[in-house]
């Protein structure tokens, strides 16, 4: 039962339409940058920062999302690169007002007009894809994220009645 309760969940975000062009674009400055490089100094500066500018491009296009489940609660890390971790989303069971997948009828009853999206699932058309209403204090939100199997599953323990799967 105790391993129910604790679900980890990795899930890689689809890249957009224009990452493909904008890596393509970004070699061809590279290559553009080190001919200027062999011909003067500041083509050394210019490609030292087309460099780093390519390297930040290809690091925030490389996307996934964490989904850490634990007694309730629901703490979401998005990794950038394979290598740097930040924390997005993290709430306690008390604060979650609903689950339900995102294309559920039933979420129109907790939506309101100032409630804030966080889109953290994959963006692929085949995802099964659940959002979760989110409200402590002032602090409303809706959460797209693709749980497994196993995490729905103890969510809807956890959840019982505020939970549609």
């Amino acid at each position: 039962m105790m391993e129910d309760s604790y679900v980890e969940w990795l899930v890689k975000r689809k890249d957009p339409a224009y990452a493909i062009p904008l890596k393509a674009l970004m070699v061809l400055v590279c290559i553009f940058s080190v001919f200027m490089a062999l011909q003067t100094v500041l083509g050394v500066i210019l490609m030292t920062a087309v460099f780093i500018g390519t390297y930040f491009v290809f690091i925030n296009l490389s996307i996934e999302y964490e989904y850490l489940y634990a007694d309730g609660g629901l703490r979401i890390d998005r990794i950038m690169g394979k290598a740097r971790r930040k924390k997005i989303f993290d709430c306690d069971k008390e604060d979650v007002q609903f689950v339900a997948p995102a294309d559920s009828y039933m979420l129109k009853d907790y939506e309101s007009s100032g409630i804030k999206l966080m889109d953290c699932s994959s963006g692929r058309k085949d995802g099964k894809v659940y959002a979760m209403i989110y409200q402590k204090g002032a602090d409303h939100k809706k959460i797209l994220f693709e749980p497994n199997e196993k995490m729905v599953k103890a969510m809807r323990r956890a959840y019982l009645r505020r939970m549609v799967a």
